[in-house]
């Protein structure tokens, strides 16, 4: 069971598993001394899922709508971000391409969820 609503939540889910690939291309730059890349990679991989749960500790359903929003905007950072990190070849076209589809559905889905909320 559940101690907070956000835990239940899909998007929140995923957000965390991609979160935690963030996370670990974020450690394999530190080895690397990009330390600016590794900071960026690691803060989108926390925005995303942090915004998802923040949304749900409100009753307002424009500051709901509104969390949601800047976690989808993190997402198209996070994209970014790992475009960058592919030209730069700090990670490769699978890895890229892997997390592309899964934020671009996570998008979708965050979305979907926002415009649920009544």
């Amino acid at each position: 069971m559940a101690r907070f609503r956000f835990e239940d939540l899909e998007i929140w889910q995923e957000a965390i598993r991609i979160s935690a690939i963030l996370f670990r291309i974020a450690d394999e730059l530190e080895e690397k001394r990009l330390w600016r890349f590794a900071d960026q990679t690691r803060g989108v991989g926390m925005s995303i899922p942090n915004n998802i749960s923040e949304s749900s500790g409100t009753t307002m359903v424009g500051e709901q709508r509104q969390l949601l929003r800047v976690s989808k905007r993190e997402c198209f950072e996070a994209a970014n971000i790992l475009i960058i990190l592919h030209m730069e070849n700090h990670i490769s076209m699978a890895k890229k391409e892997e997390l592309l589809d899964r934020l671009h559905v996570l998008c979708k889905r965050i979305n979907n969820y926002s415009l649920s909320l009544k």
